[in-house]
């Protein structure tokens, strides 16, 4: 999908704001993400995607530039995945999930605001049972990526009192 299409059809009003942002944050990350084949060079992809339609206030956040070094794992402390509150509101029995899709396994994982109730080498789902207003919920974990050229996961947000999609879109090349 262009641009230009999502613009149009955000103008016709046939998609929503989340779809649209989603979209357009993918089409972005698409043209700026560098594929790195050396363990020496950096990987990175857009600095953050945002999940923005009317009544769903929170932003997925990641982690824009990483180091691959030796088999195939992140450097330093691994990927940052994550949602941050944008309103003042509070909710309730909020689960941020990220899954691979593609090439991607996940080690040791630490929450962030939370804690992690579901982990698996492809799956990690971080609970905050009350997620106040400009509060932060994730997971810095551990990653091996199987394909410094091929990977992805996708983003899941559910919870009560927002009326958000649950599927949050995806992050990767």
């Amino acid at each position: 999908m262009t641009r230009t299409t999502v613009a149009a059809l955000g103008t016709a009003g046939l998609i929503t704001a989340a779809q649209l942002g989603l979209a357009g944050t993918a089409s972005a990350a698409g043209d700026a993400t560098q594929r790195s084949a050396s363990a020496d060079k950096p990987s990175s992809a857009a600095p953050f995607a945002k999940a923005t339609s009317s009544g769903c206030p929170i932003d997925i956040v990641y982690t824009s530039r990483f180091y691959i070094g030796r088999g195939g794992w992140v450097t330093g402390n691994g990927l940052y995945f994550g949602i941050k509150n944008k309103s003042n509101k509070k909710f309730t029995n909020v689960k941020f999930t990220v899954t691979n899709v593609k090439n991607i396994r996940f080690g040791r994982a630490t929450a962030k605001g939370g804690k992690i109730t579901h982990k698996t080498s492809r799956t990690i789902t971080v609970l905050d049972k009350s997620f106040s207003g400009k509060a932060k919920l994730g997971v810095q974990v551990r990653t091996r990526l199987l394909n410094k050229n091929s990977y992805k996961v996708k983003f899941q947000v559910r919870g009560n009192g927002w009326n958000c999609a649950v599927n949050q879109g995806t992050w990767g090349n």
